[in-house]
């Protein structure tokens, strides 16, 4: 993840959307960053940070002011804990992504032949038991540079053409 920014590529890839806004909504201090801030992250990168470290300050500065949340609660979010693993896990539904397994990565079925997505996500994979394919969240950016353009290293994350 690239950490400097200019403010108009803040705006067009960490703003929160509506419907982020209504997942924040019944979340309070750093969860409630922490949970906008790895919603967003995912969204660029295609995966979940591993660490804090790998967060930018200038994204972390704007998302917290988008949820009211002052930016040094970031560092008091917990990454060890079950709350990380719940909204990894609402985060992966919302994308229609579900965990990546050994089980599912090996088994005939939807899953065979798609791409798996570091951080323990399956792209296109149906989630939580439902057959057929999850709608794709709609995002402002599309087309194979968008994900570049929002910063993206080596792919073009979810707002590009990469995934199946």
């Amino acid at each position: 993840m690239r950490q400097d920014w200019e403010p108009e590529d803040l705006i067009e890839v960490w703003t929160l959307l509506e419907d982020d806004m209504k997942r924040v909504r019944n979340k309070s201090g750093a969860t409630r960053l922490g949970f906008a801030l790895l919603l967003k992250f995912l969204e660029v990168e295609a995966r979940f940070p591993e660490s804090a470290k790998e967060m930018p300050a200038a994204a972390v500065e704007y998302v917290a002011q988008q949820v009211k949340v002052p930016a040094e609660a970031w560092a008091s979010y917990d990454w060890q804990g079950d709350r990380i693993k719940r909204h990894r896990k609402e985060i992966r539904e919302a994308y229609g992504f579900r965990a990546n397994t050994e089980e599912g990565l090996g088994a005939p079925g939807p899953v065979a032949g798609r791409g798996a997505v570091s951080g323990g996500a399956v792209a296109g994979a149906p989630c939580g038991g439902r057959g057929g394919p999850v709608p794709q969240r709609p995002h402002r950016a599309a087309g194979p540079e968008a994900g570049r353009a929002a910063g993206g290293q080596g792919g073009q994350g979810l707002r590009g053409t990469v995934l199946p």
